[in-house]
């Protein structure tokens, strides 16, 4: 299962991107927001991240204006690899070589096209483990450092 959520600033692209998810055969937990009013983006992207940390979801989606605030928030998280992409290389890097497990985007500065783009070349990328794997673990330890 995939966990998408959003602030005010994302909900029109979370929308468009539940339906791109769904319709690739991806089963959906909407974490909201669900309407346009004003929300505080920590709220839904610590929602989302503890989801993925769980394990209640294999994966997370995250929108808000710039996408800049949700992964600055879901990476507080320990465990959480929250990338922010704006271009498919990105995507395919953020999964590829950090083995992300929320997607950031932001709603106000990508099109619908693009960011289906960003989360299929995100989905349909691979880690790659080995070099990468030991950079990830030294991230774990700066997280058990700092807790």
């Amino acid at each position: 299962m995939i966990v998408i959520g959003s602030d005010h600033g994302g909900l029109s692209l979370k929308s468009a991107l539940k339906s791109y998810l769904e319709r690739r055969g991806c089963t959906v937990a909407d974490a909201g927001t669900d309407n346009d009013s004003s929300v505080d983006y920590p709220d839904f992207g610590l929602k989302v991240a503890e989801m993925v940390i769980s394990g209640a979801a294999e994966l997370g989606v995250l929108i808000c204006g710039t996408g800049i605030g949700m992964s600055i928030a879901a990476n507080k998280v320990p465990g959480i690899r929250a990338a922010l992409v704006t271009d498919v290389f990105m995507a395919r890097m953020a999964r590829e070589h950090n083995n992300a497990n929320i997607l950031v985007l932001g709603g106000r500065v990508l099109d619908e096209q693009k960011a289906c783009d960003l989360v299929g070349a995100w989905l349909d990328a691979a880690f790659e483990g080995g070099r990468h794997q030991g950079r990830l673990d030294k991230i774990t330890e700066i997280e058990k450092k700092y807790r």
